[in-house]
C-alpha cells in the first residue's frame, strides 16, 4: 500500500502545479494519510515519499497499546486484544491487525467487564463497588 501511495504522489507531482485535479486529489490524499496517522502533518506531497510499511505497522492496535502503556510488551498487548480485553470506542476489538486512526486513538480503553481492568483499578485504588457487579 505504501508503494501505491508513493506512485500516486509521484504521478500527482508530474501534473501541472496549477491543475485543479492535482490540487483536489493531493489535498484528499494528504488529508486521508494524516487522519489515519501515517504522516505527521499535511504539508505537501513530499511527505508521501517518506511513507513506509512500518508506518502502517505503527498504527496497529497492539503497537498503540504499548505506546499508551496498556501493556509492557507486544506479546502481552496481542494477548489482551485476542482475549477481548480491549475496546476501541464502543466496539470490542479482537483482531490485532486493527488499524487505529488518530481520532480513535483517544477511545482505546479496557473493556468494562475485563478482569485486567479491574486489577488495574484495584492497584490504583480507584475500584468502585459498582465495578464489581
Amino acid at each position: 500500500v505504501a508503494g501505491l501511495v508513493k506512485r500516486l504522489a509521484h504521478r500527482l507531482r508530474q501534473l501541472d502545479a496549477g491543475d485543479a485535479v492535482r490540487a483536489k486529489v493531493s489535498e484528499q490524499l494528504l488529508d486521508k494519510l494524516y487522519r489515519v496517522g501515517l504522516i505527521p502533518r499535511k504539508s505537501n506531497l513530499l511527505a508521501c515519499d517518506r511513507l513506509t510499511a512500518s508506518a502502517f505497522c505503527r498504527r496497529r492496535l497492539p503497537v498503540v497499546l504499548v505506546r499508551l502503556r496498556f501493556a509492557e510488551t507486544m506479546r502481552e498487548a496481542v494477548a489482551f486484544v485476542e482475549q477481548s480485553h480491549i475496546r476501541v470506542g464502543p466496539h470490542v476489538v479482537t483482531d490485532p491487525a486493527f488499524l487505529v486512526t488518530r481520532d480513535l486513538e483517544d477511545f482505546v480503553c479496557w473493556q468494562d467487564r475485563s478482569k485486567v481492568r479491574q486489577k488495574v483499578l484495584k492497584y490504583n485504588d480507584k475500584l468502585d463497588d459498582f465495578d464489581l457487579l
